[in-house]
C-alpha cells in the first residue's frame, strides 16, 4: 500500500472516529440524538454554534439516518451506498482537515 493510499485511509478512520464521538458525546450530554434538525431553529445563536459541530460530525449523522432508513423505509441499496461515498468522502475531508490542525499546533509529527 502506497505511502498516499496509507495516509487517506488513515485521515478516513480519525474522520469516522471524530463523528461517532462528537455524536455520541452530544447524546451523552443532551439525551436526545444529533442531527440537522439543529439547523432549523431559525436565526438564534445555538444554531451558529451548531454549523462547526454538524461539519465533524455530519459522516455519524449520514451513517446513522441512512442505515436506519435502509432497515426502516427499505430502502434502495443505490441510495444506500450513494449515501456511504458520501459520509465517507466528507470524513475524509474532516479527518484530513483535523490530522492538519494537529500537525500545525505541533501535536502531531
Amino acid at each position: 500500500m502506497s505511502p498516499d493510499a496509507l495516509n487517506s485511509l488513515f485521515s478516513l478512520c480519525i474522520g469516522f472516529a471524530l463523528a461517532g464521538a462528537l455524536a455520541s458525546g452530544y447524546q451523552a450530554m443532551l439525551r436526545r440524538p444529533a442531527g440537522f434538525a439543529l439547523l432549523q431553529e431559525g436565526a438564534v445563536p445555538s444554531t451558529f454554534a451548531a454549523v462547526p459541530f454538524l461539519v465533524f460530525a455530519a459522516p455519524f449523522i449520514i451513517m446513522r439516518n441512512t442505515l436506519r432508513g435502509a432497515r426502516i423505509e427499505r430502502r434502495r441499496f443505490e441510495f444506500v451506498m450513494m449515501a456511504t461515498v458520501l459520509a465517507g468522502f466528507w470524513s475524509m475531508m474532516s479527518g484530513t482537515f483535523f490530522l492538519m490542525t494537529l500537525r500545525a499546533a505541533g501535536l502531531l509529527a
